[in-house]
């Protein structure tokens, strides 16, 4: 798994997940973006990755779609048109952060060539690299992830570690 970050600017999302599409398929890999003002850190996108990819070798994906799957489980949820707020949406600069994952779902920590190259063809087309944690809006995500003050304040936990766990318990969501 690989992770890309940066801004770029969309004027059609629909030609933008067309792109990435392009790309996944060229250099047979899921790939899939997020805005990232809704991503907490790496910690975040690896648990999705890691139980998408467990639902998928066990044959209990919700979605049809590996990038989809990863989608649903970034956002802790189970509904695709909730999940896809994490989505990246149109605009100037917009802060992209995307994985490609290459083995998916036998082993997608492994990393071979194909999901390198798919990678470099994404941070290629995008700017200012390091919009995973300084793009974070952490009242976005509280709100998104419906954590309440209360509960940070009843807890050590941090908050990649309350989101990561709203993403492990998507499967017991029903």
């Amino acid at each position: 798994m690989r992770v890309v970050q940066g801004r770029t600017t969309v004027d059609d999302v629909d030609a933008f997940l067309a792109s990435l599409d392009s790309v996944a398929a060229e250099y047979d890999c899921v790939i899939q973006a997020f805005d990232s003002r809704y991503v907490v850190d790496e910690a975040h996108l690896e648990a999705a990755v890691d139980r998408a990819a467990r639902a998928w070798r066990r044959d209990d994906a919700i979605a049809r779609d590996p990038g989809v799957e990863v989608l649903l489980y970034a956002a802790g949820r189970r509904q695709i048109s909730r999940a896809l707020e994490l989505g990246v949406g149109g605009g100037e600069a917009v802060p992209v952060v995307a994985v490609v994952v290459g083995e998916f779902p036998d082993d997608p920590f492994a990393t071979d060539d194909r999901e390198a190259t798919a990678a470099d063809a994404l941070a290629a087309e995008w700017t200012d690299d390091e919009v995973l944690e300084s793009a974070t809006d952490e009242a976005l995500v509280c709100e998104f992830f419906d954590i309440s003050a209360a509960e940070r304040a009843a807890t050590d936990a941090s908050l990649s570690e309350l989101v990561r766990e709203r993403v492990s318990l998507l499967v017991v969501e029903k």
